[in-house]
């Protein structure tokens, strides 16, 4: 098991726009999915890409199971999703609280568009093309920001709803990604 250090916040390299994988079904990109899945349990993170851990590639995995920490939120299906391409469907947008790895003890409310395709390919090549909704949309769309270079502090557009988890939910435990 091999836990990488995530990136934080104000770190230059999470600024940088990911370059595109060009071999699939590599040892090198199964080792590298193999450290963002141990990082990712470890940390308990909903989601993960590759410019986290300062590897600037492609790639995001992501992935949320029914549990406590996410009540109201539909099961996300693990998923490693390389070279990705976000479609926005229509002009339906909803605010909701995000955390991430690379922003910890935060939260903040950032609106997403609630329909999206996406479209890459899985570490084997094969075509992965999903039309989502909901809470599944906004960690896809979450993950594929790192990619080029976004934090979701970005996309906020009130900072009065931006604050240290513990102060916004007190007694409340809750995932950072």
């Amino acid at each position: 098991m091999t836990i990488k250090t995530v990136l934080r916040m104000g770190d230059a390299r999470l600024l940088k726009v990911a370059e595109p994988v060009g071999r699939y079904d590599s040892a090198e990109l199964h080792s590298l999915l193999d450290d963002m899945r141990d990082t990712m349990q470890a940390l308990n993170g909903a989601g993960l890409a590759a410019p986290q851990i300062d590897v600037g590639l492609r790639v995001v995995i992501f992935g949320v199971a029914l549990n406590a920490r996410y009540p109201d939120a539909e099961t996300v299906p693990e998923t490693v999703l390389i070279n990705p391409v976000i479609t926005v469907l229509d002009d339906k947008t909803e605010a909701g609280w995000e955390g991430c790895l690379s922003v910890p003890g935060l939260r903040g409310m950032v609106s997403r568009p609630c329909n999206i395709r996406y479209q890459g390919f899985d570490e084997y090549g094969a075509l992965i093309d999903r039309t989502v909704s909901g809470f599944h949309a906004r960690v896809v769309q979450h993950e594929c920001d790192h990619l080029d270079g976004i934090l979701y502090p970005m996309r906020m557009g009130d900072m009065s709803q931006f604050g240290y988890t513990q102060e916004l939910f007190p007694g409340q435990e809750m995932q950072e990604e």
